[in-house]
């Protein structure tokens, strides 16, 4: 199965399931409105490790804030975060900062369309470069995200992981011409919409650590706290320890990690708030 080229026929009927499926459940997202690539790139970036449901009320209210790279390149760090409030993953919205920083001052506001000059972009991925090369600037190229990886190991691979070079191969063969665009919006609302009702009952139970319980989860609710006003950090530690337990050496630490990613920092000596 590894390296395997598929035949025109099995190609065909895999397309027509697909193009079948999606003419009934397509689904209308407001970043499937635009070809601006500005739009496509805040888009992806808030897609990342995301729900949908999530990004639908942040993604308008983030563009009127940020219309434009210019705007959000001369935007401070801690204005930026505040908007991003109720994404999570809060580096993401620094990267996209930053990002639009360099496009902005590199490339005279352009997004570049060379793989290799948007890779080293602050929090672009190989799938986020081509899912912008893709929806923003017409590129006839294949790209894999996780809903289309599955998607491809259970049809093509019988749910047995490959290599991303096998994956690969196979999405470059499915590629309907001149169709790029579609064709992706069509993989990714079919991985999340039909695809887990196929398989839910094949699923197997993983034991996983709460959302609560997790780093991830103290470390959104000391930038929430921040959100609101700067704090002495002895104030904030015993507010953090008053919410949800745990010790003044845990947020500690965490307070530490988030002033090293330059989410936080510190002001005054003694005091805590969003990065100016």
């Amino acid at each position: 199965m590894r390296g395997m080229e598929l035949a025109h026929s099995r190609v065909v009927k895999f397309q027509e399931m697909i193009w079948s499926w999606w003419e009934e459940n397509k689904r209308d997202l407001p970043w499937r409105r635009t070809n601006d690539p500005y739009k496509i790139l805040v888009s992806e970036i808030m897609l990342q490790q995301t729900q949908v449901s999530r990004v639908l009320p942040k993604y308008d209210e983030f563009l009127y804030f940020f219309p434009d790279i210019e705007t959000l390149a001369h935007a401070s760090a801690g204005k930026v975060l505040r908007v991003w409030k109720g994404m999570g993953y809060n580096r993401r919205a620094l990267y996209l900062r930053d990002a639009a920083k360099i496009i902005h001052e590199k490339y005279h506001g352009e997004i570049p369309e060379e793989e290799k000059k948007l890779k080293v972009l602050p929090g672009i991925g190989d799938y986020t470069l081509r899912a912008i090369l893709v929806f923003g600037l017409h590129r006839h190229l294949a790209f894999v995200d996780t809903n289309i990886r599955r998607i491809l190991t259970h049809y093509f691979f019988r749910d047995i992981p490959q290599k991303p070079s096998a994956i690969h191969k196979v999405a470059d063969q499915l590629l309907p011409e001149g169709k790029a665009w579609e064709w992706h919006q069509a993989l990714m609302d079919y991985g999340a919409l039909q695809l887990p009702k196929m398989k839910r009952s094949e699923r197997k139970r993983r034991a996983t650590i709460p959302f609560r319980q997790s780093n991830r989860f103290y470390r959104g609710r000391i930038v929430d706290l921040l959100r609101r006003t700067d704090m002495r950090k002895t104030v904030l530690i015993n507010e953090l320890i008053h919410l949800y337990g745990k010790d003044a050496a845990y947020y500690r630490s965490l307070l530490t990690q988030l002033v090293r990613e330059g989410l936080v920092v510190y002001k005054d000596g003694s005091r805590v708030g969003l990065p100016e």
